[in-house]
């Protein structure tokens, strides 16, 4: 690759770095301007990065990268400038799967994918699901995908973005069911599959005690947090312990729209934007569990989204707050698809709790303090609902 190639793939990076991370709030015509009269002075500017790179091929004891890795490196290199640990880059395959949990849903065959202890990838059909009806069992071992062999070396995560892929299409595997020596292959064609946010359980002390755990805000989080507070109400509920431990946030608008289940309107965030611009989130009015007892458990996990909910929860004096100091991420990121399928998220607000509270690099204290320890975890004990309960019990 010659020189003046090298030096205009970069210079295409950078000016796309900077009209993606100014979209927000700078003109583009303006940009795209400015770009193109600074043209001319790139290779002055430059002229250090390639002093370096042209070491780098000269001496390097390896294999380069393509130019497909090397702007995706020299975007990552320029948003890691700015010293903001939310302002990211992902490629392609990452992207995909966050659109997909976010979306709560994605086109895949409906089986859980592991790794074995001796390498194996191993899998297990979801009842009622493609996988289940094409003949895949439990502990199946899976050999191919498609004209891909599975190696040992290959992870969970390497298999899972070979057999997902877009509804209607099919996928060829080869596997050995456990316990016989002739492997099979079987055609499977990728349907929806739904990917649950929430669970829920009556406990079984005190009575009329719901249990609801949310581990991601997407798309159908309110959806289903609805179908859970119906279900548990006829089963007699009348306090409730919302589980917020370990859940990284997720969609600001499911965020607002879940803690509106638990409020008579009101604010639930404030958004601040560069330049001092506010803009307040408000519940709604139809929430399902407006009115009975509410505790929120909350850990170093509780994060970004989880936040706003139990933020707004404590502020507004519906819930207390059991648990940990929650991890504080109140940055807010503006999302943008690049050409390639990969993404730039760029920070550009910061939300606050409805009593302005700041939970960036703060996080919210809960009202009463609870850890766990792993010991407790692997023996099956969990001090941090026996506190809510115990709560609930003398309120």
């Amino acid at each position: 690759m010659s020189r003046t190639v090298r030096l205009f793939l970069v210079a295409t990076v950078i000016t796309t770095a900077l009209v993606v991370a100014f979209a927000a709030g700078v003109a583009m015509t303006y940009l795209l301007m400015h770009d193109r009269a600074s043209a001319a002075s790139q290779e002055h500017d430059l002229g250090v990065f390639w002093e370096a790179w042209d070491l780098v091929e000269r001496v390097f004891y390896g294999d380069l990268p393509d130019n497909q890795r090397l702007e995706w490196g020299v975007i990552r290199g320029a948003l890691g400038t700015l010293d903001d640990p939310h302002t990211s880059f992902l490629e392609p395959e990452p992207r995909q799967r966050e659109k997909e949990a976010l979306s709560g849903r994605f086109g895949g065959i409906g089986a859980y994918v592991t790794q074995a202890e001796d390498g194996r990838i191993v899998l297990e059909p979801m009842p009622d699901l493609p996988a289940e009806r094409a003949g895949v069992r439990k502990g199946d071992t899976l050999l191919q995908v498609d004209d891909l062999e599975i190696g040992s070396g290959m992870s969970t995560e390497d298999v899972i973005a070979r057999v997902r892929g877009e509804i209607g299409t099919v996928v060829r595997l080869k596997l050995l069911h456990e316990g016989e020596t002739e492997p099979v292959t079987v055609e499977i064609t990728r349907e929806e599959i739904p990917s649950p946010t929430v669970e829920w359980r009556m406990l079984d002390e005190p009575a009329g005690t719901g249990y609801i755990r949310l581990t991601l805000f997407s798309d159908r989080t309110d959806k289903e947090l609805r179908q859970a507070l119906d279900e548990l109400k006829d089963q007699g509920m009348t306090q409730l312990v919302l589980d917020l431990r370990g859940n990284g946030g997720g969609l600001r608008d499911s965020a607002v729209d879940v803690a509106g289940e638990f409020l008579s309107g009101g604010p639930v965030l404030l958004q601040v934007e560069k330049g001092g611009k506010e803009q307040t989130f408000e519940a709604g009015n139809g929430g399902k569990f407006k009115d009975g007892k509410l505790v929120v458990l909350v850990d170093g996990g509780t994060a970004s989204a989880s936040e706003i909910v139990a933020g707004a929860l404590q502020d507004r004096g519906r819930a207390v707050l059991v648990g940990e100091q929650t991890y504080g991420k109140g940055s807010v990121q503006q999302v943008f698809d690049l050409s390639d399928g990969s993404s730039v998220h760029i920070t550009y607000a910061e939300w606050l709790t409805p009593n302005r509270r700041q939970i960036t690099g703060v996080g919210l204290t809960p009202d009463f303090e609870a850890g766990i320890t792993d010991d407790d975890r692997s023996n099956g004990r969990d001090p941090q609902l026996d506190r809510a309960i115990e709560w609930l019990k003398g309120n």
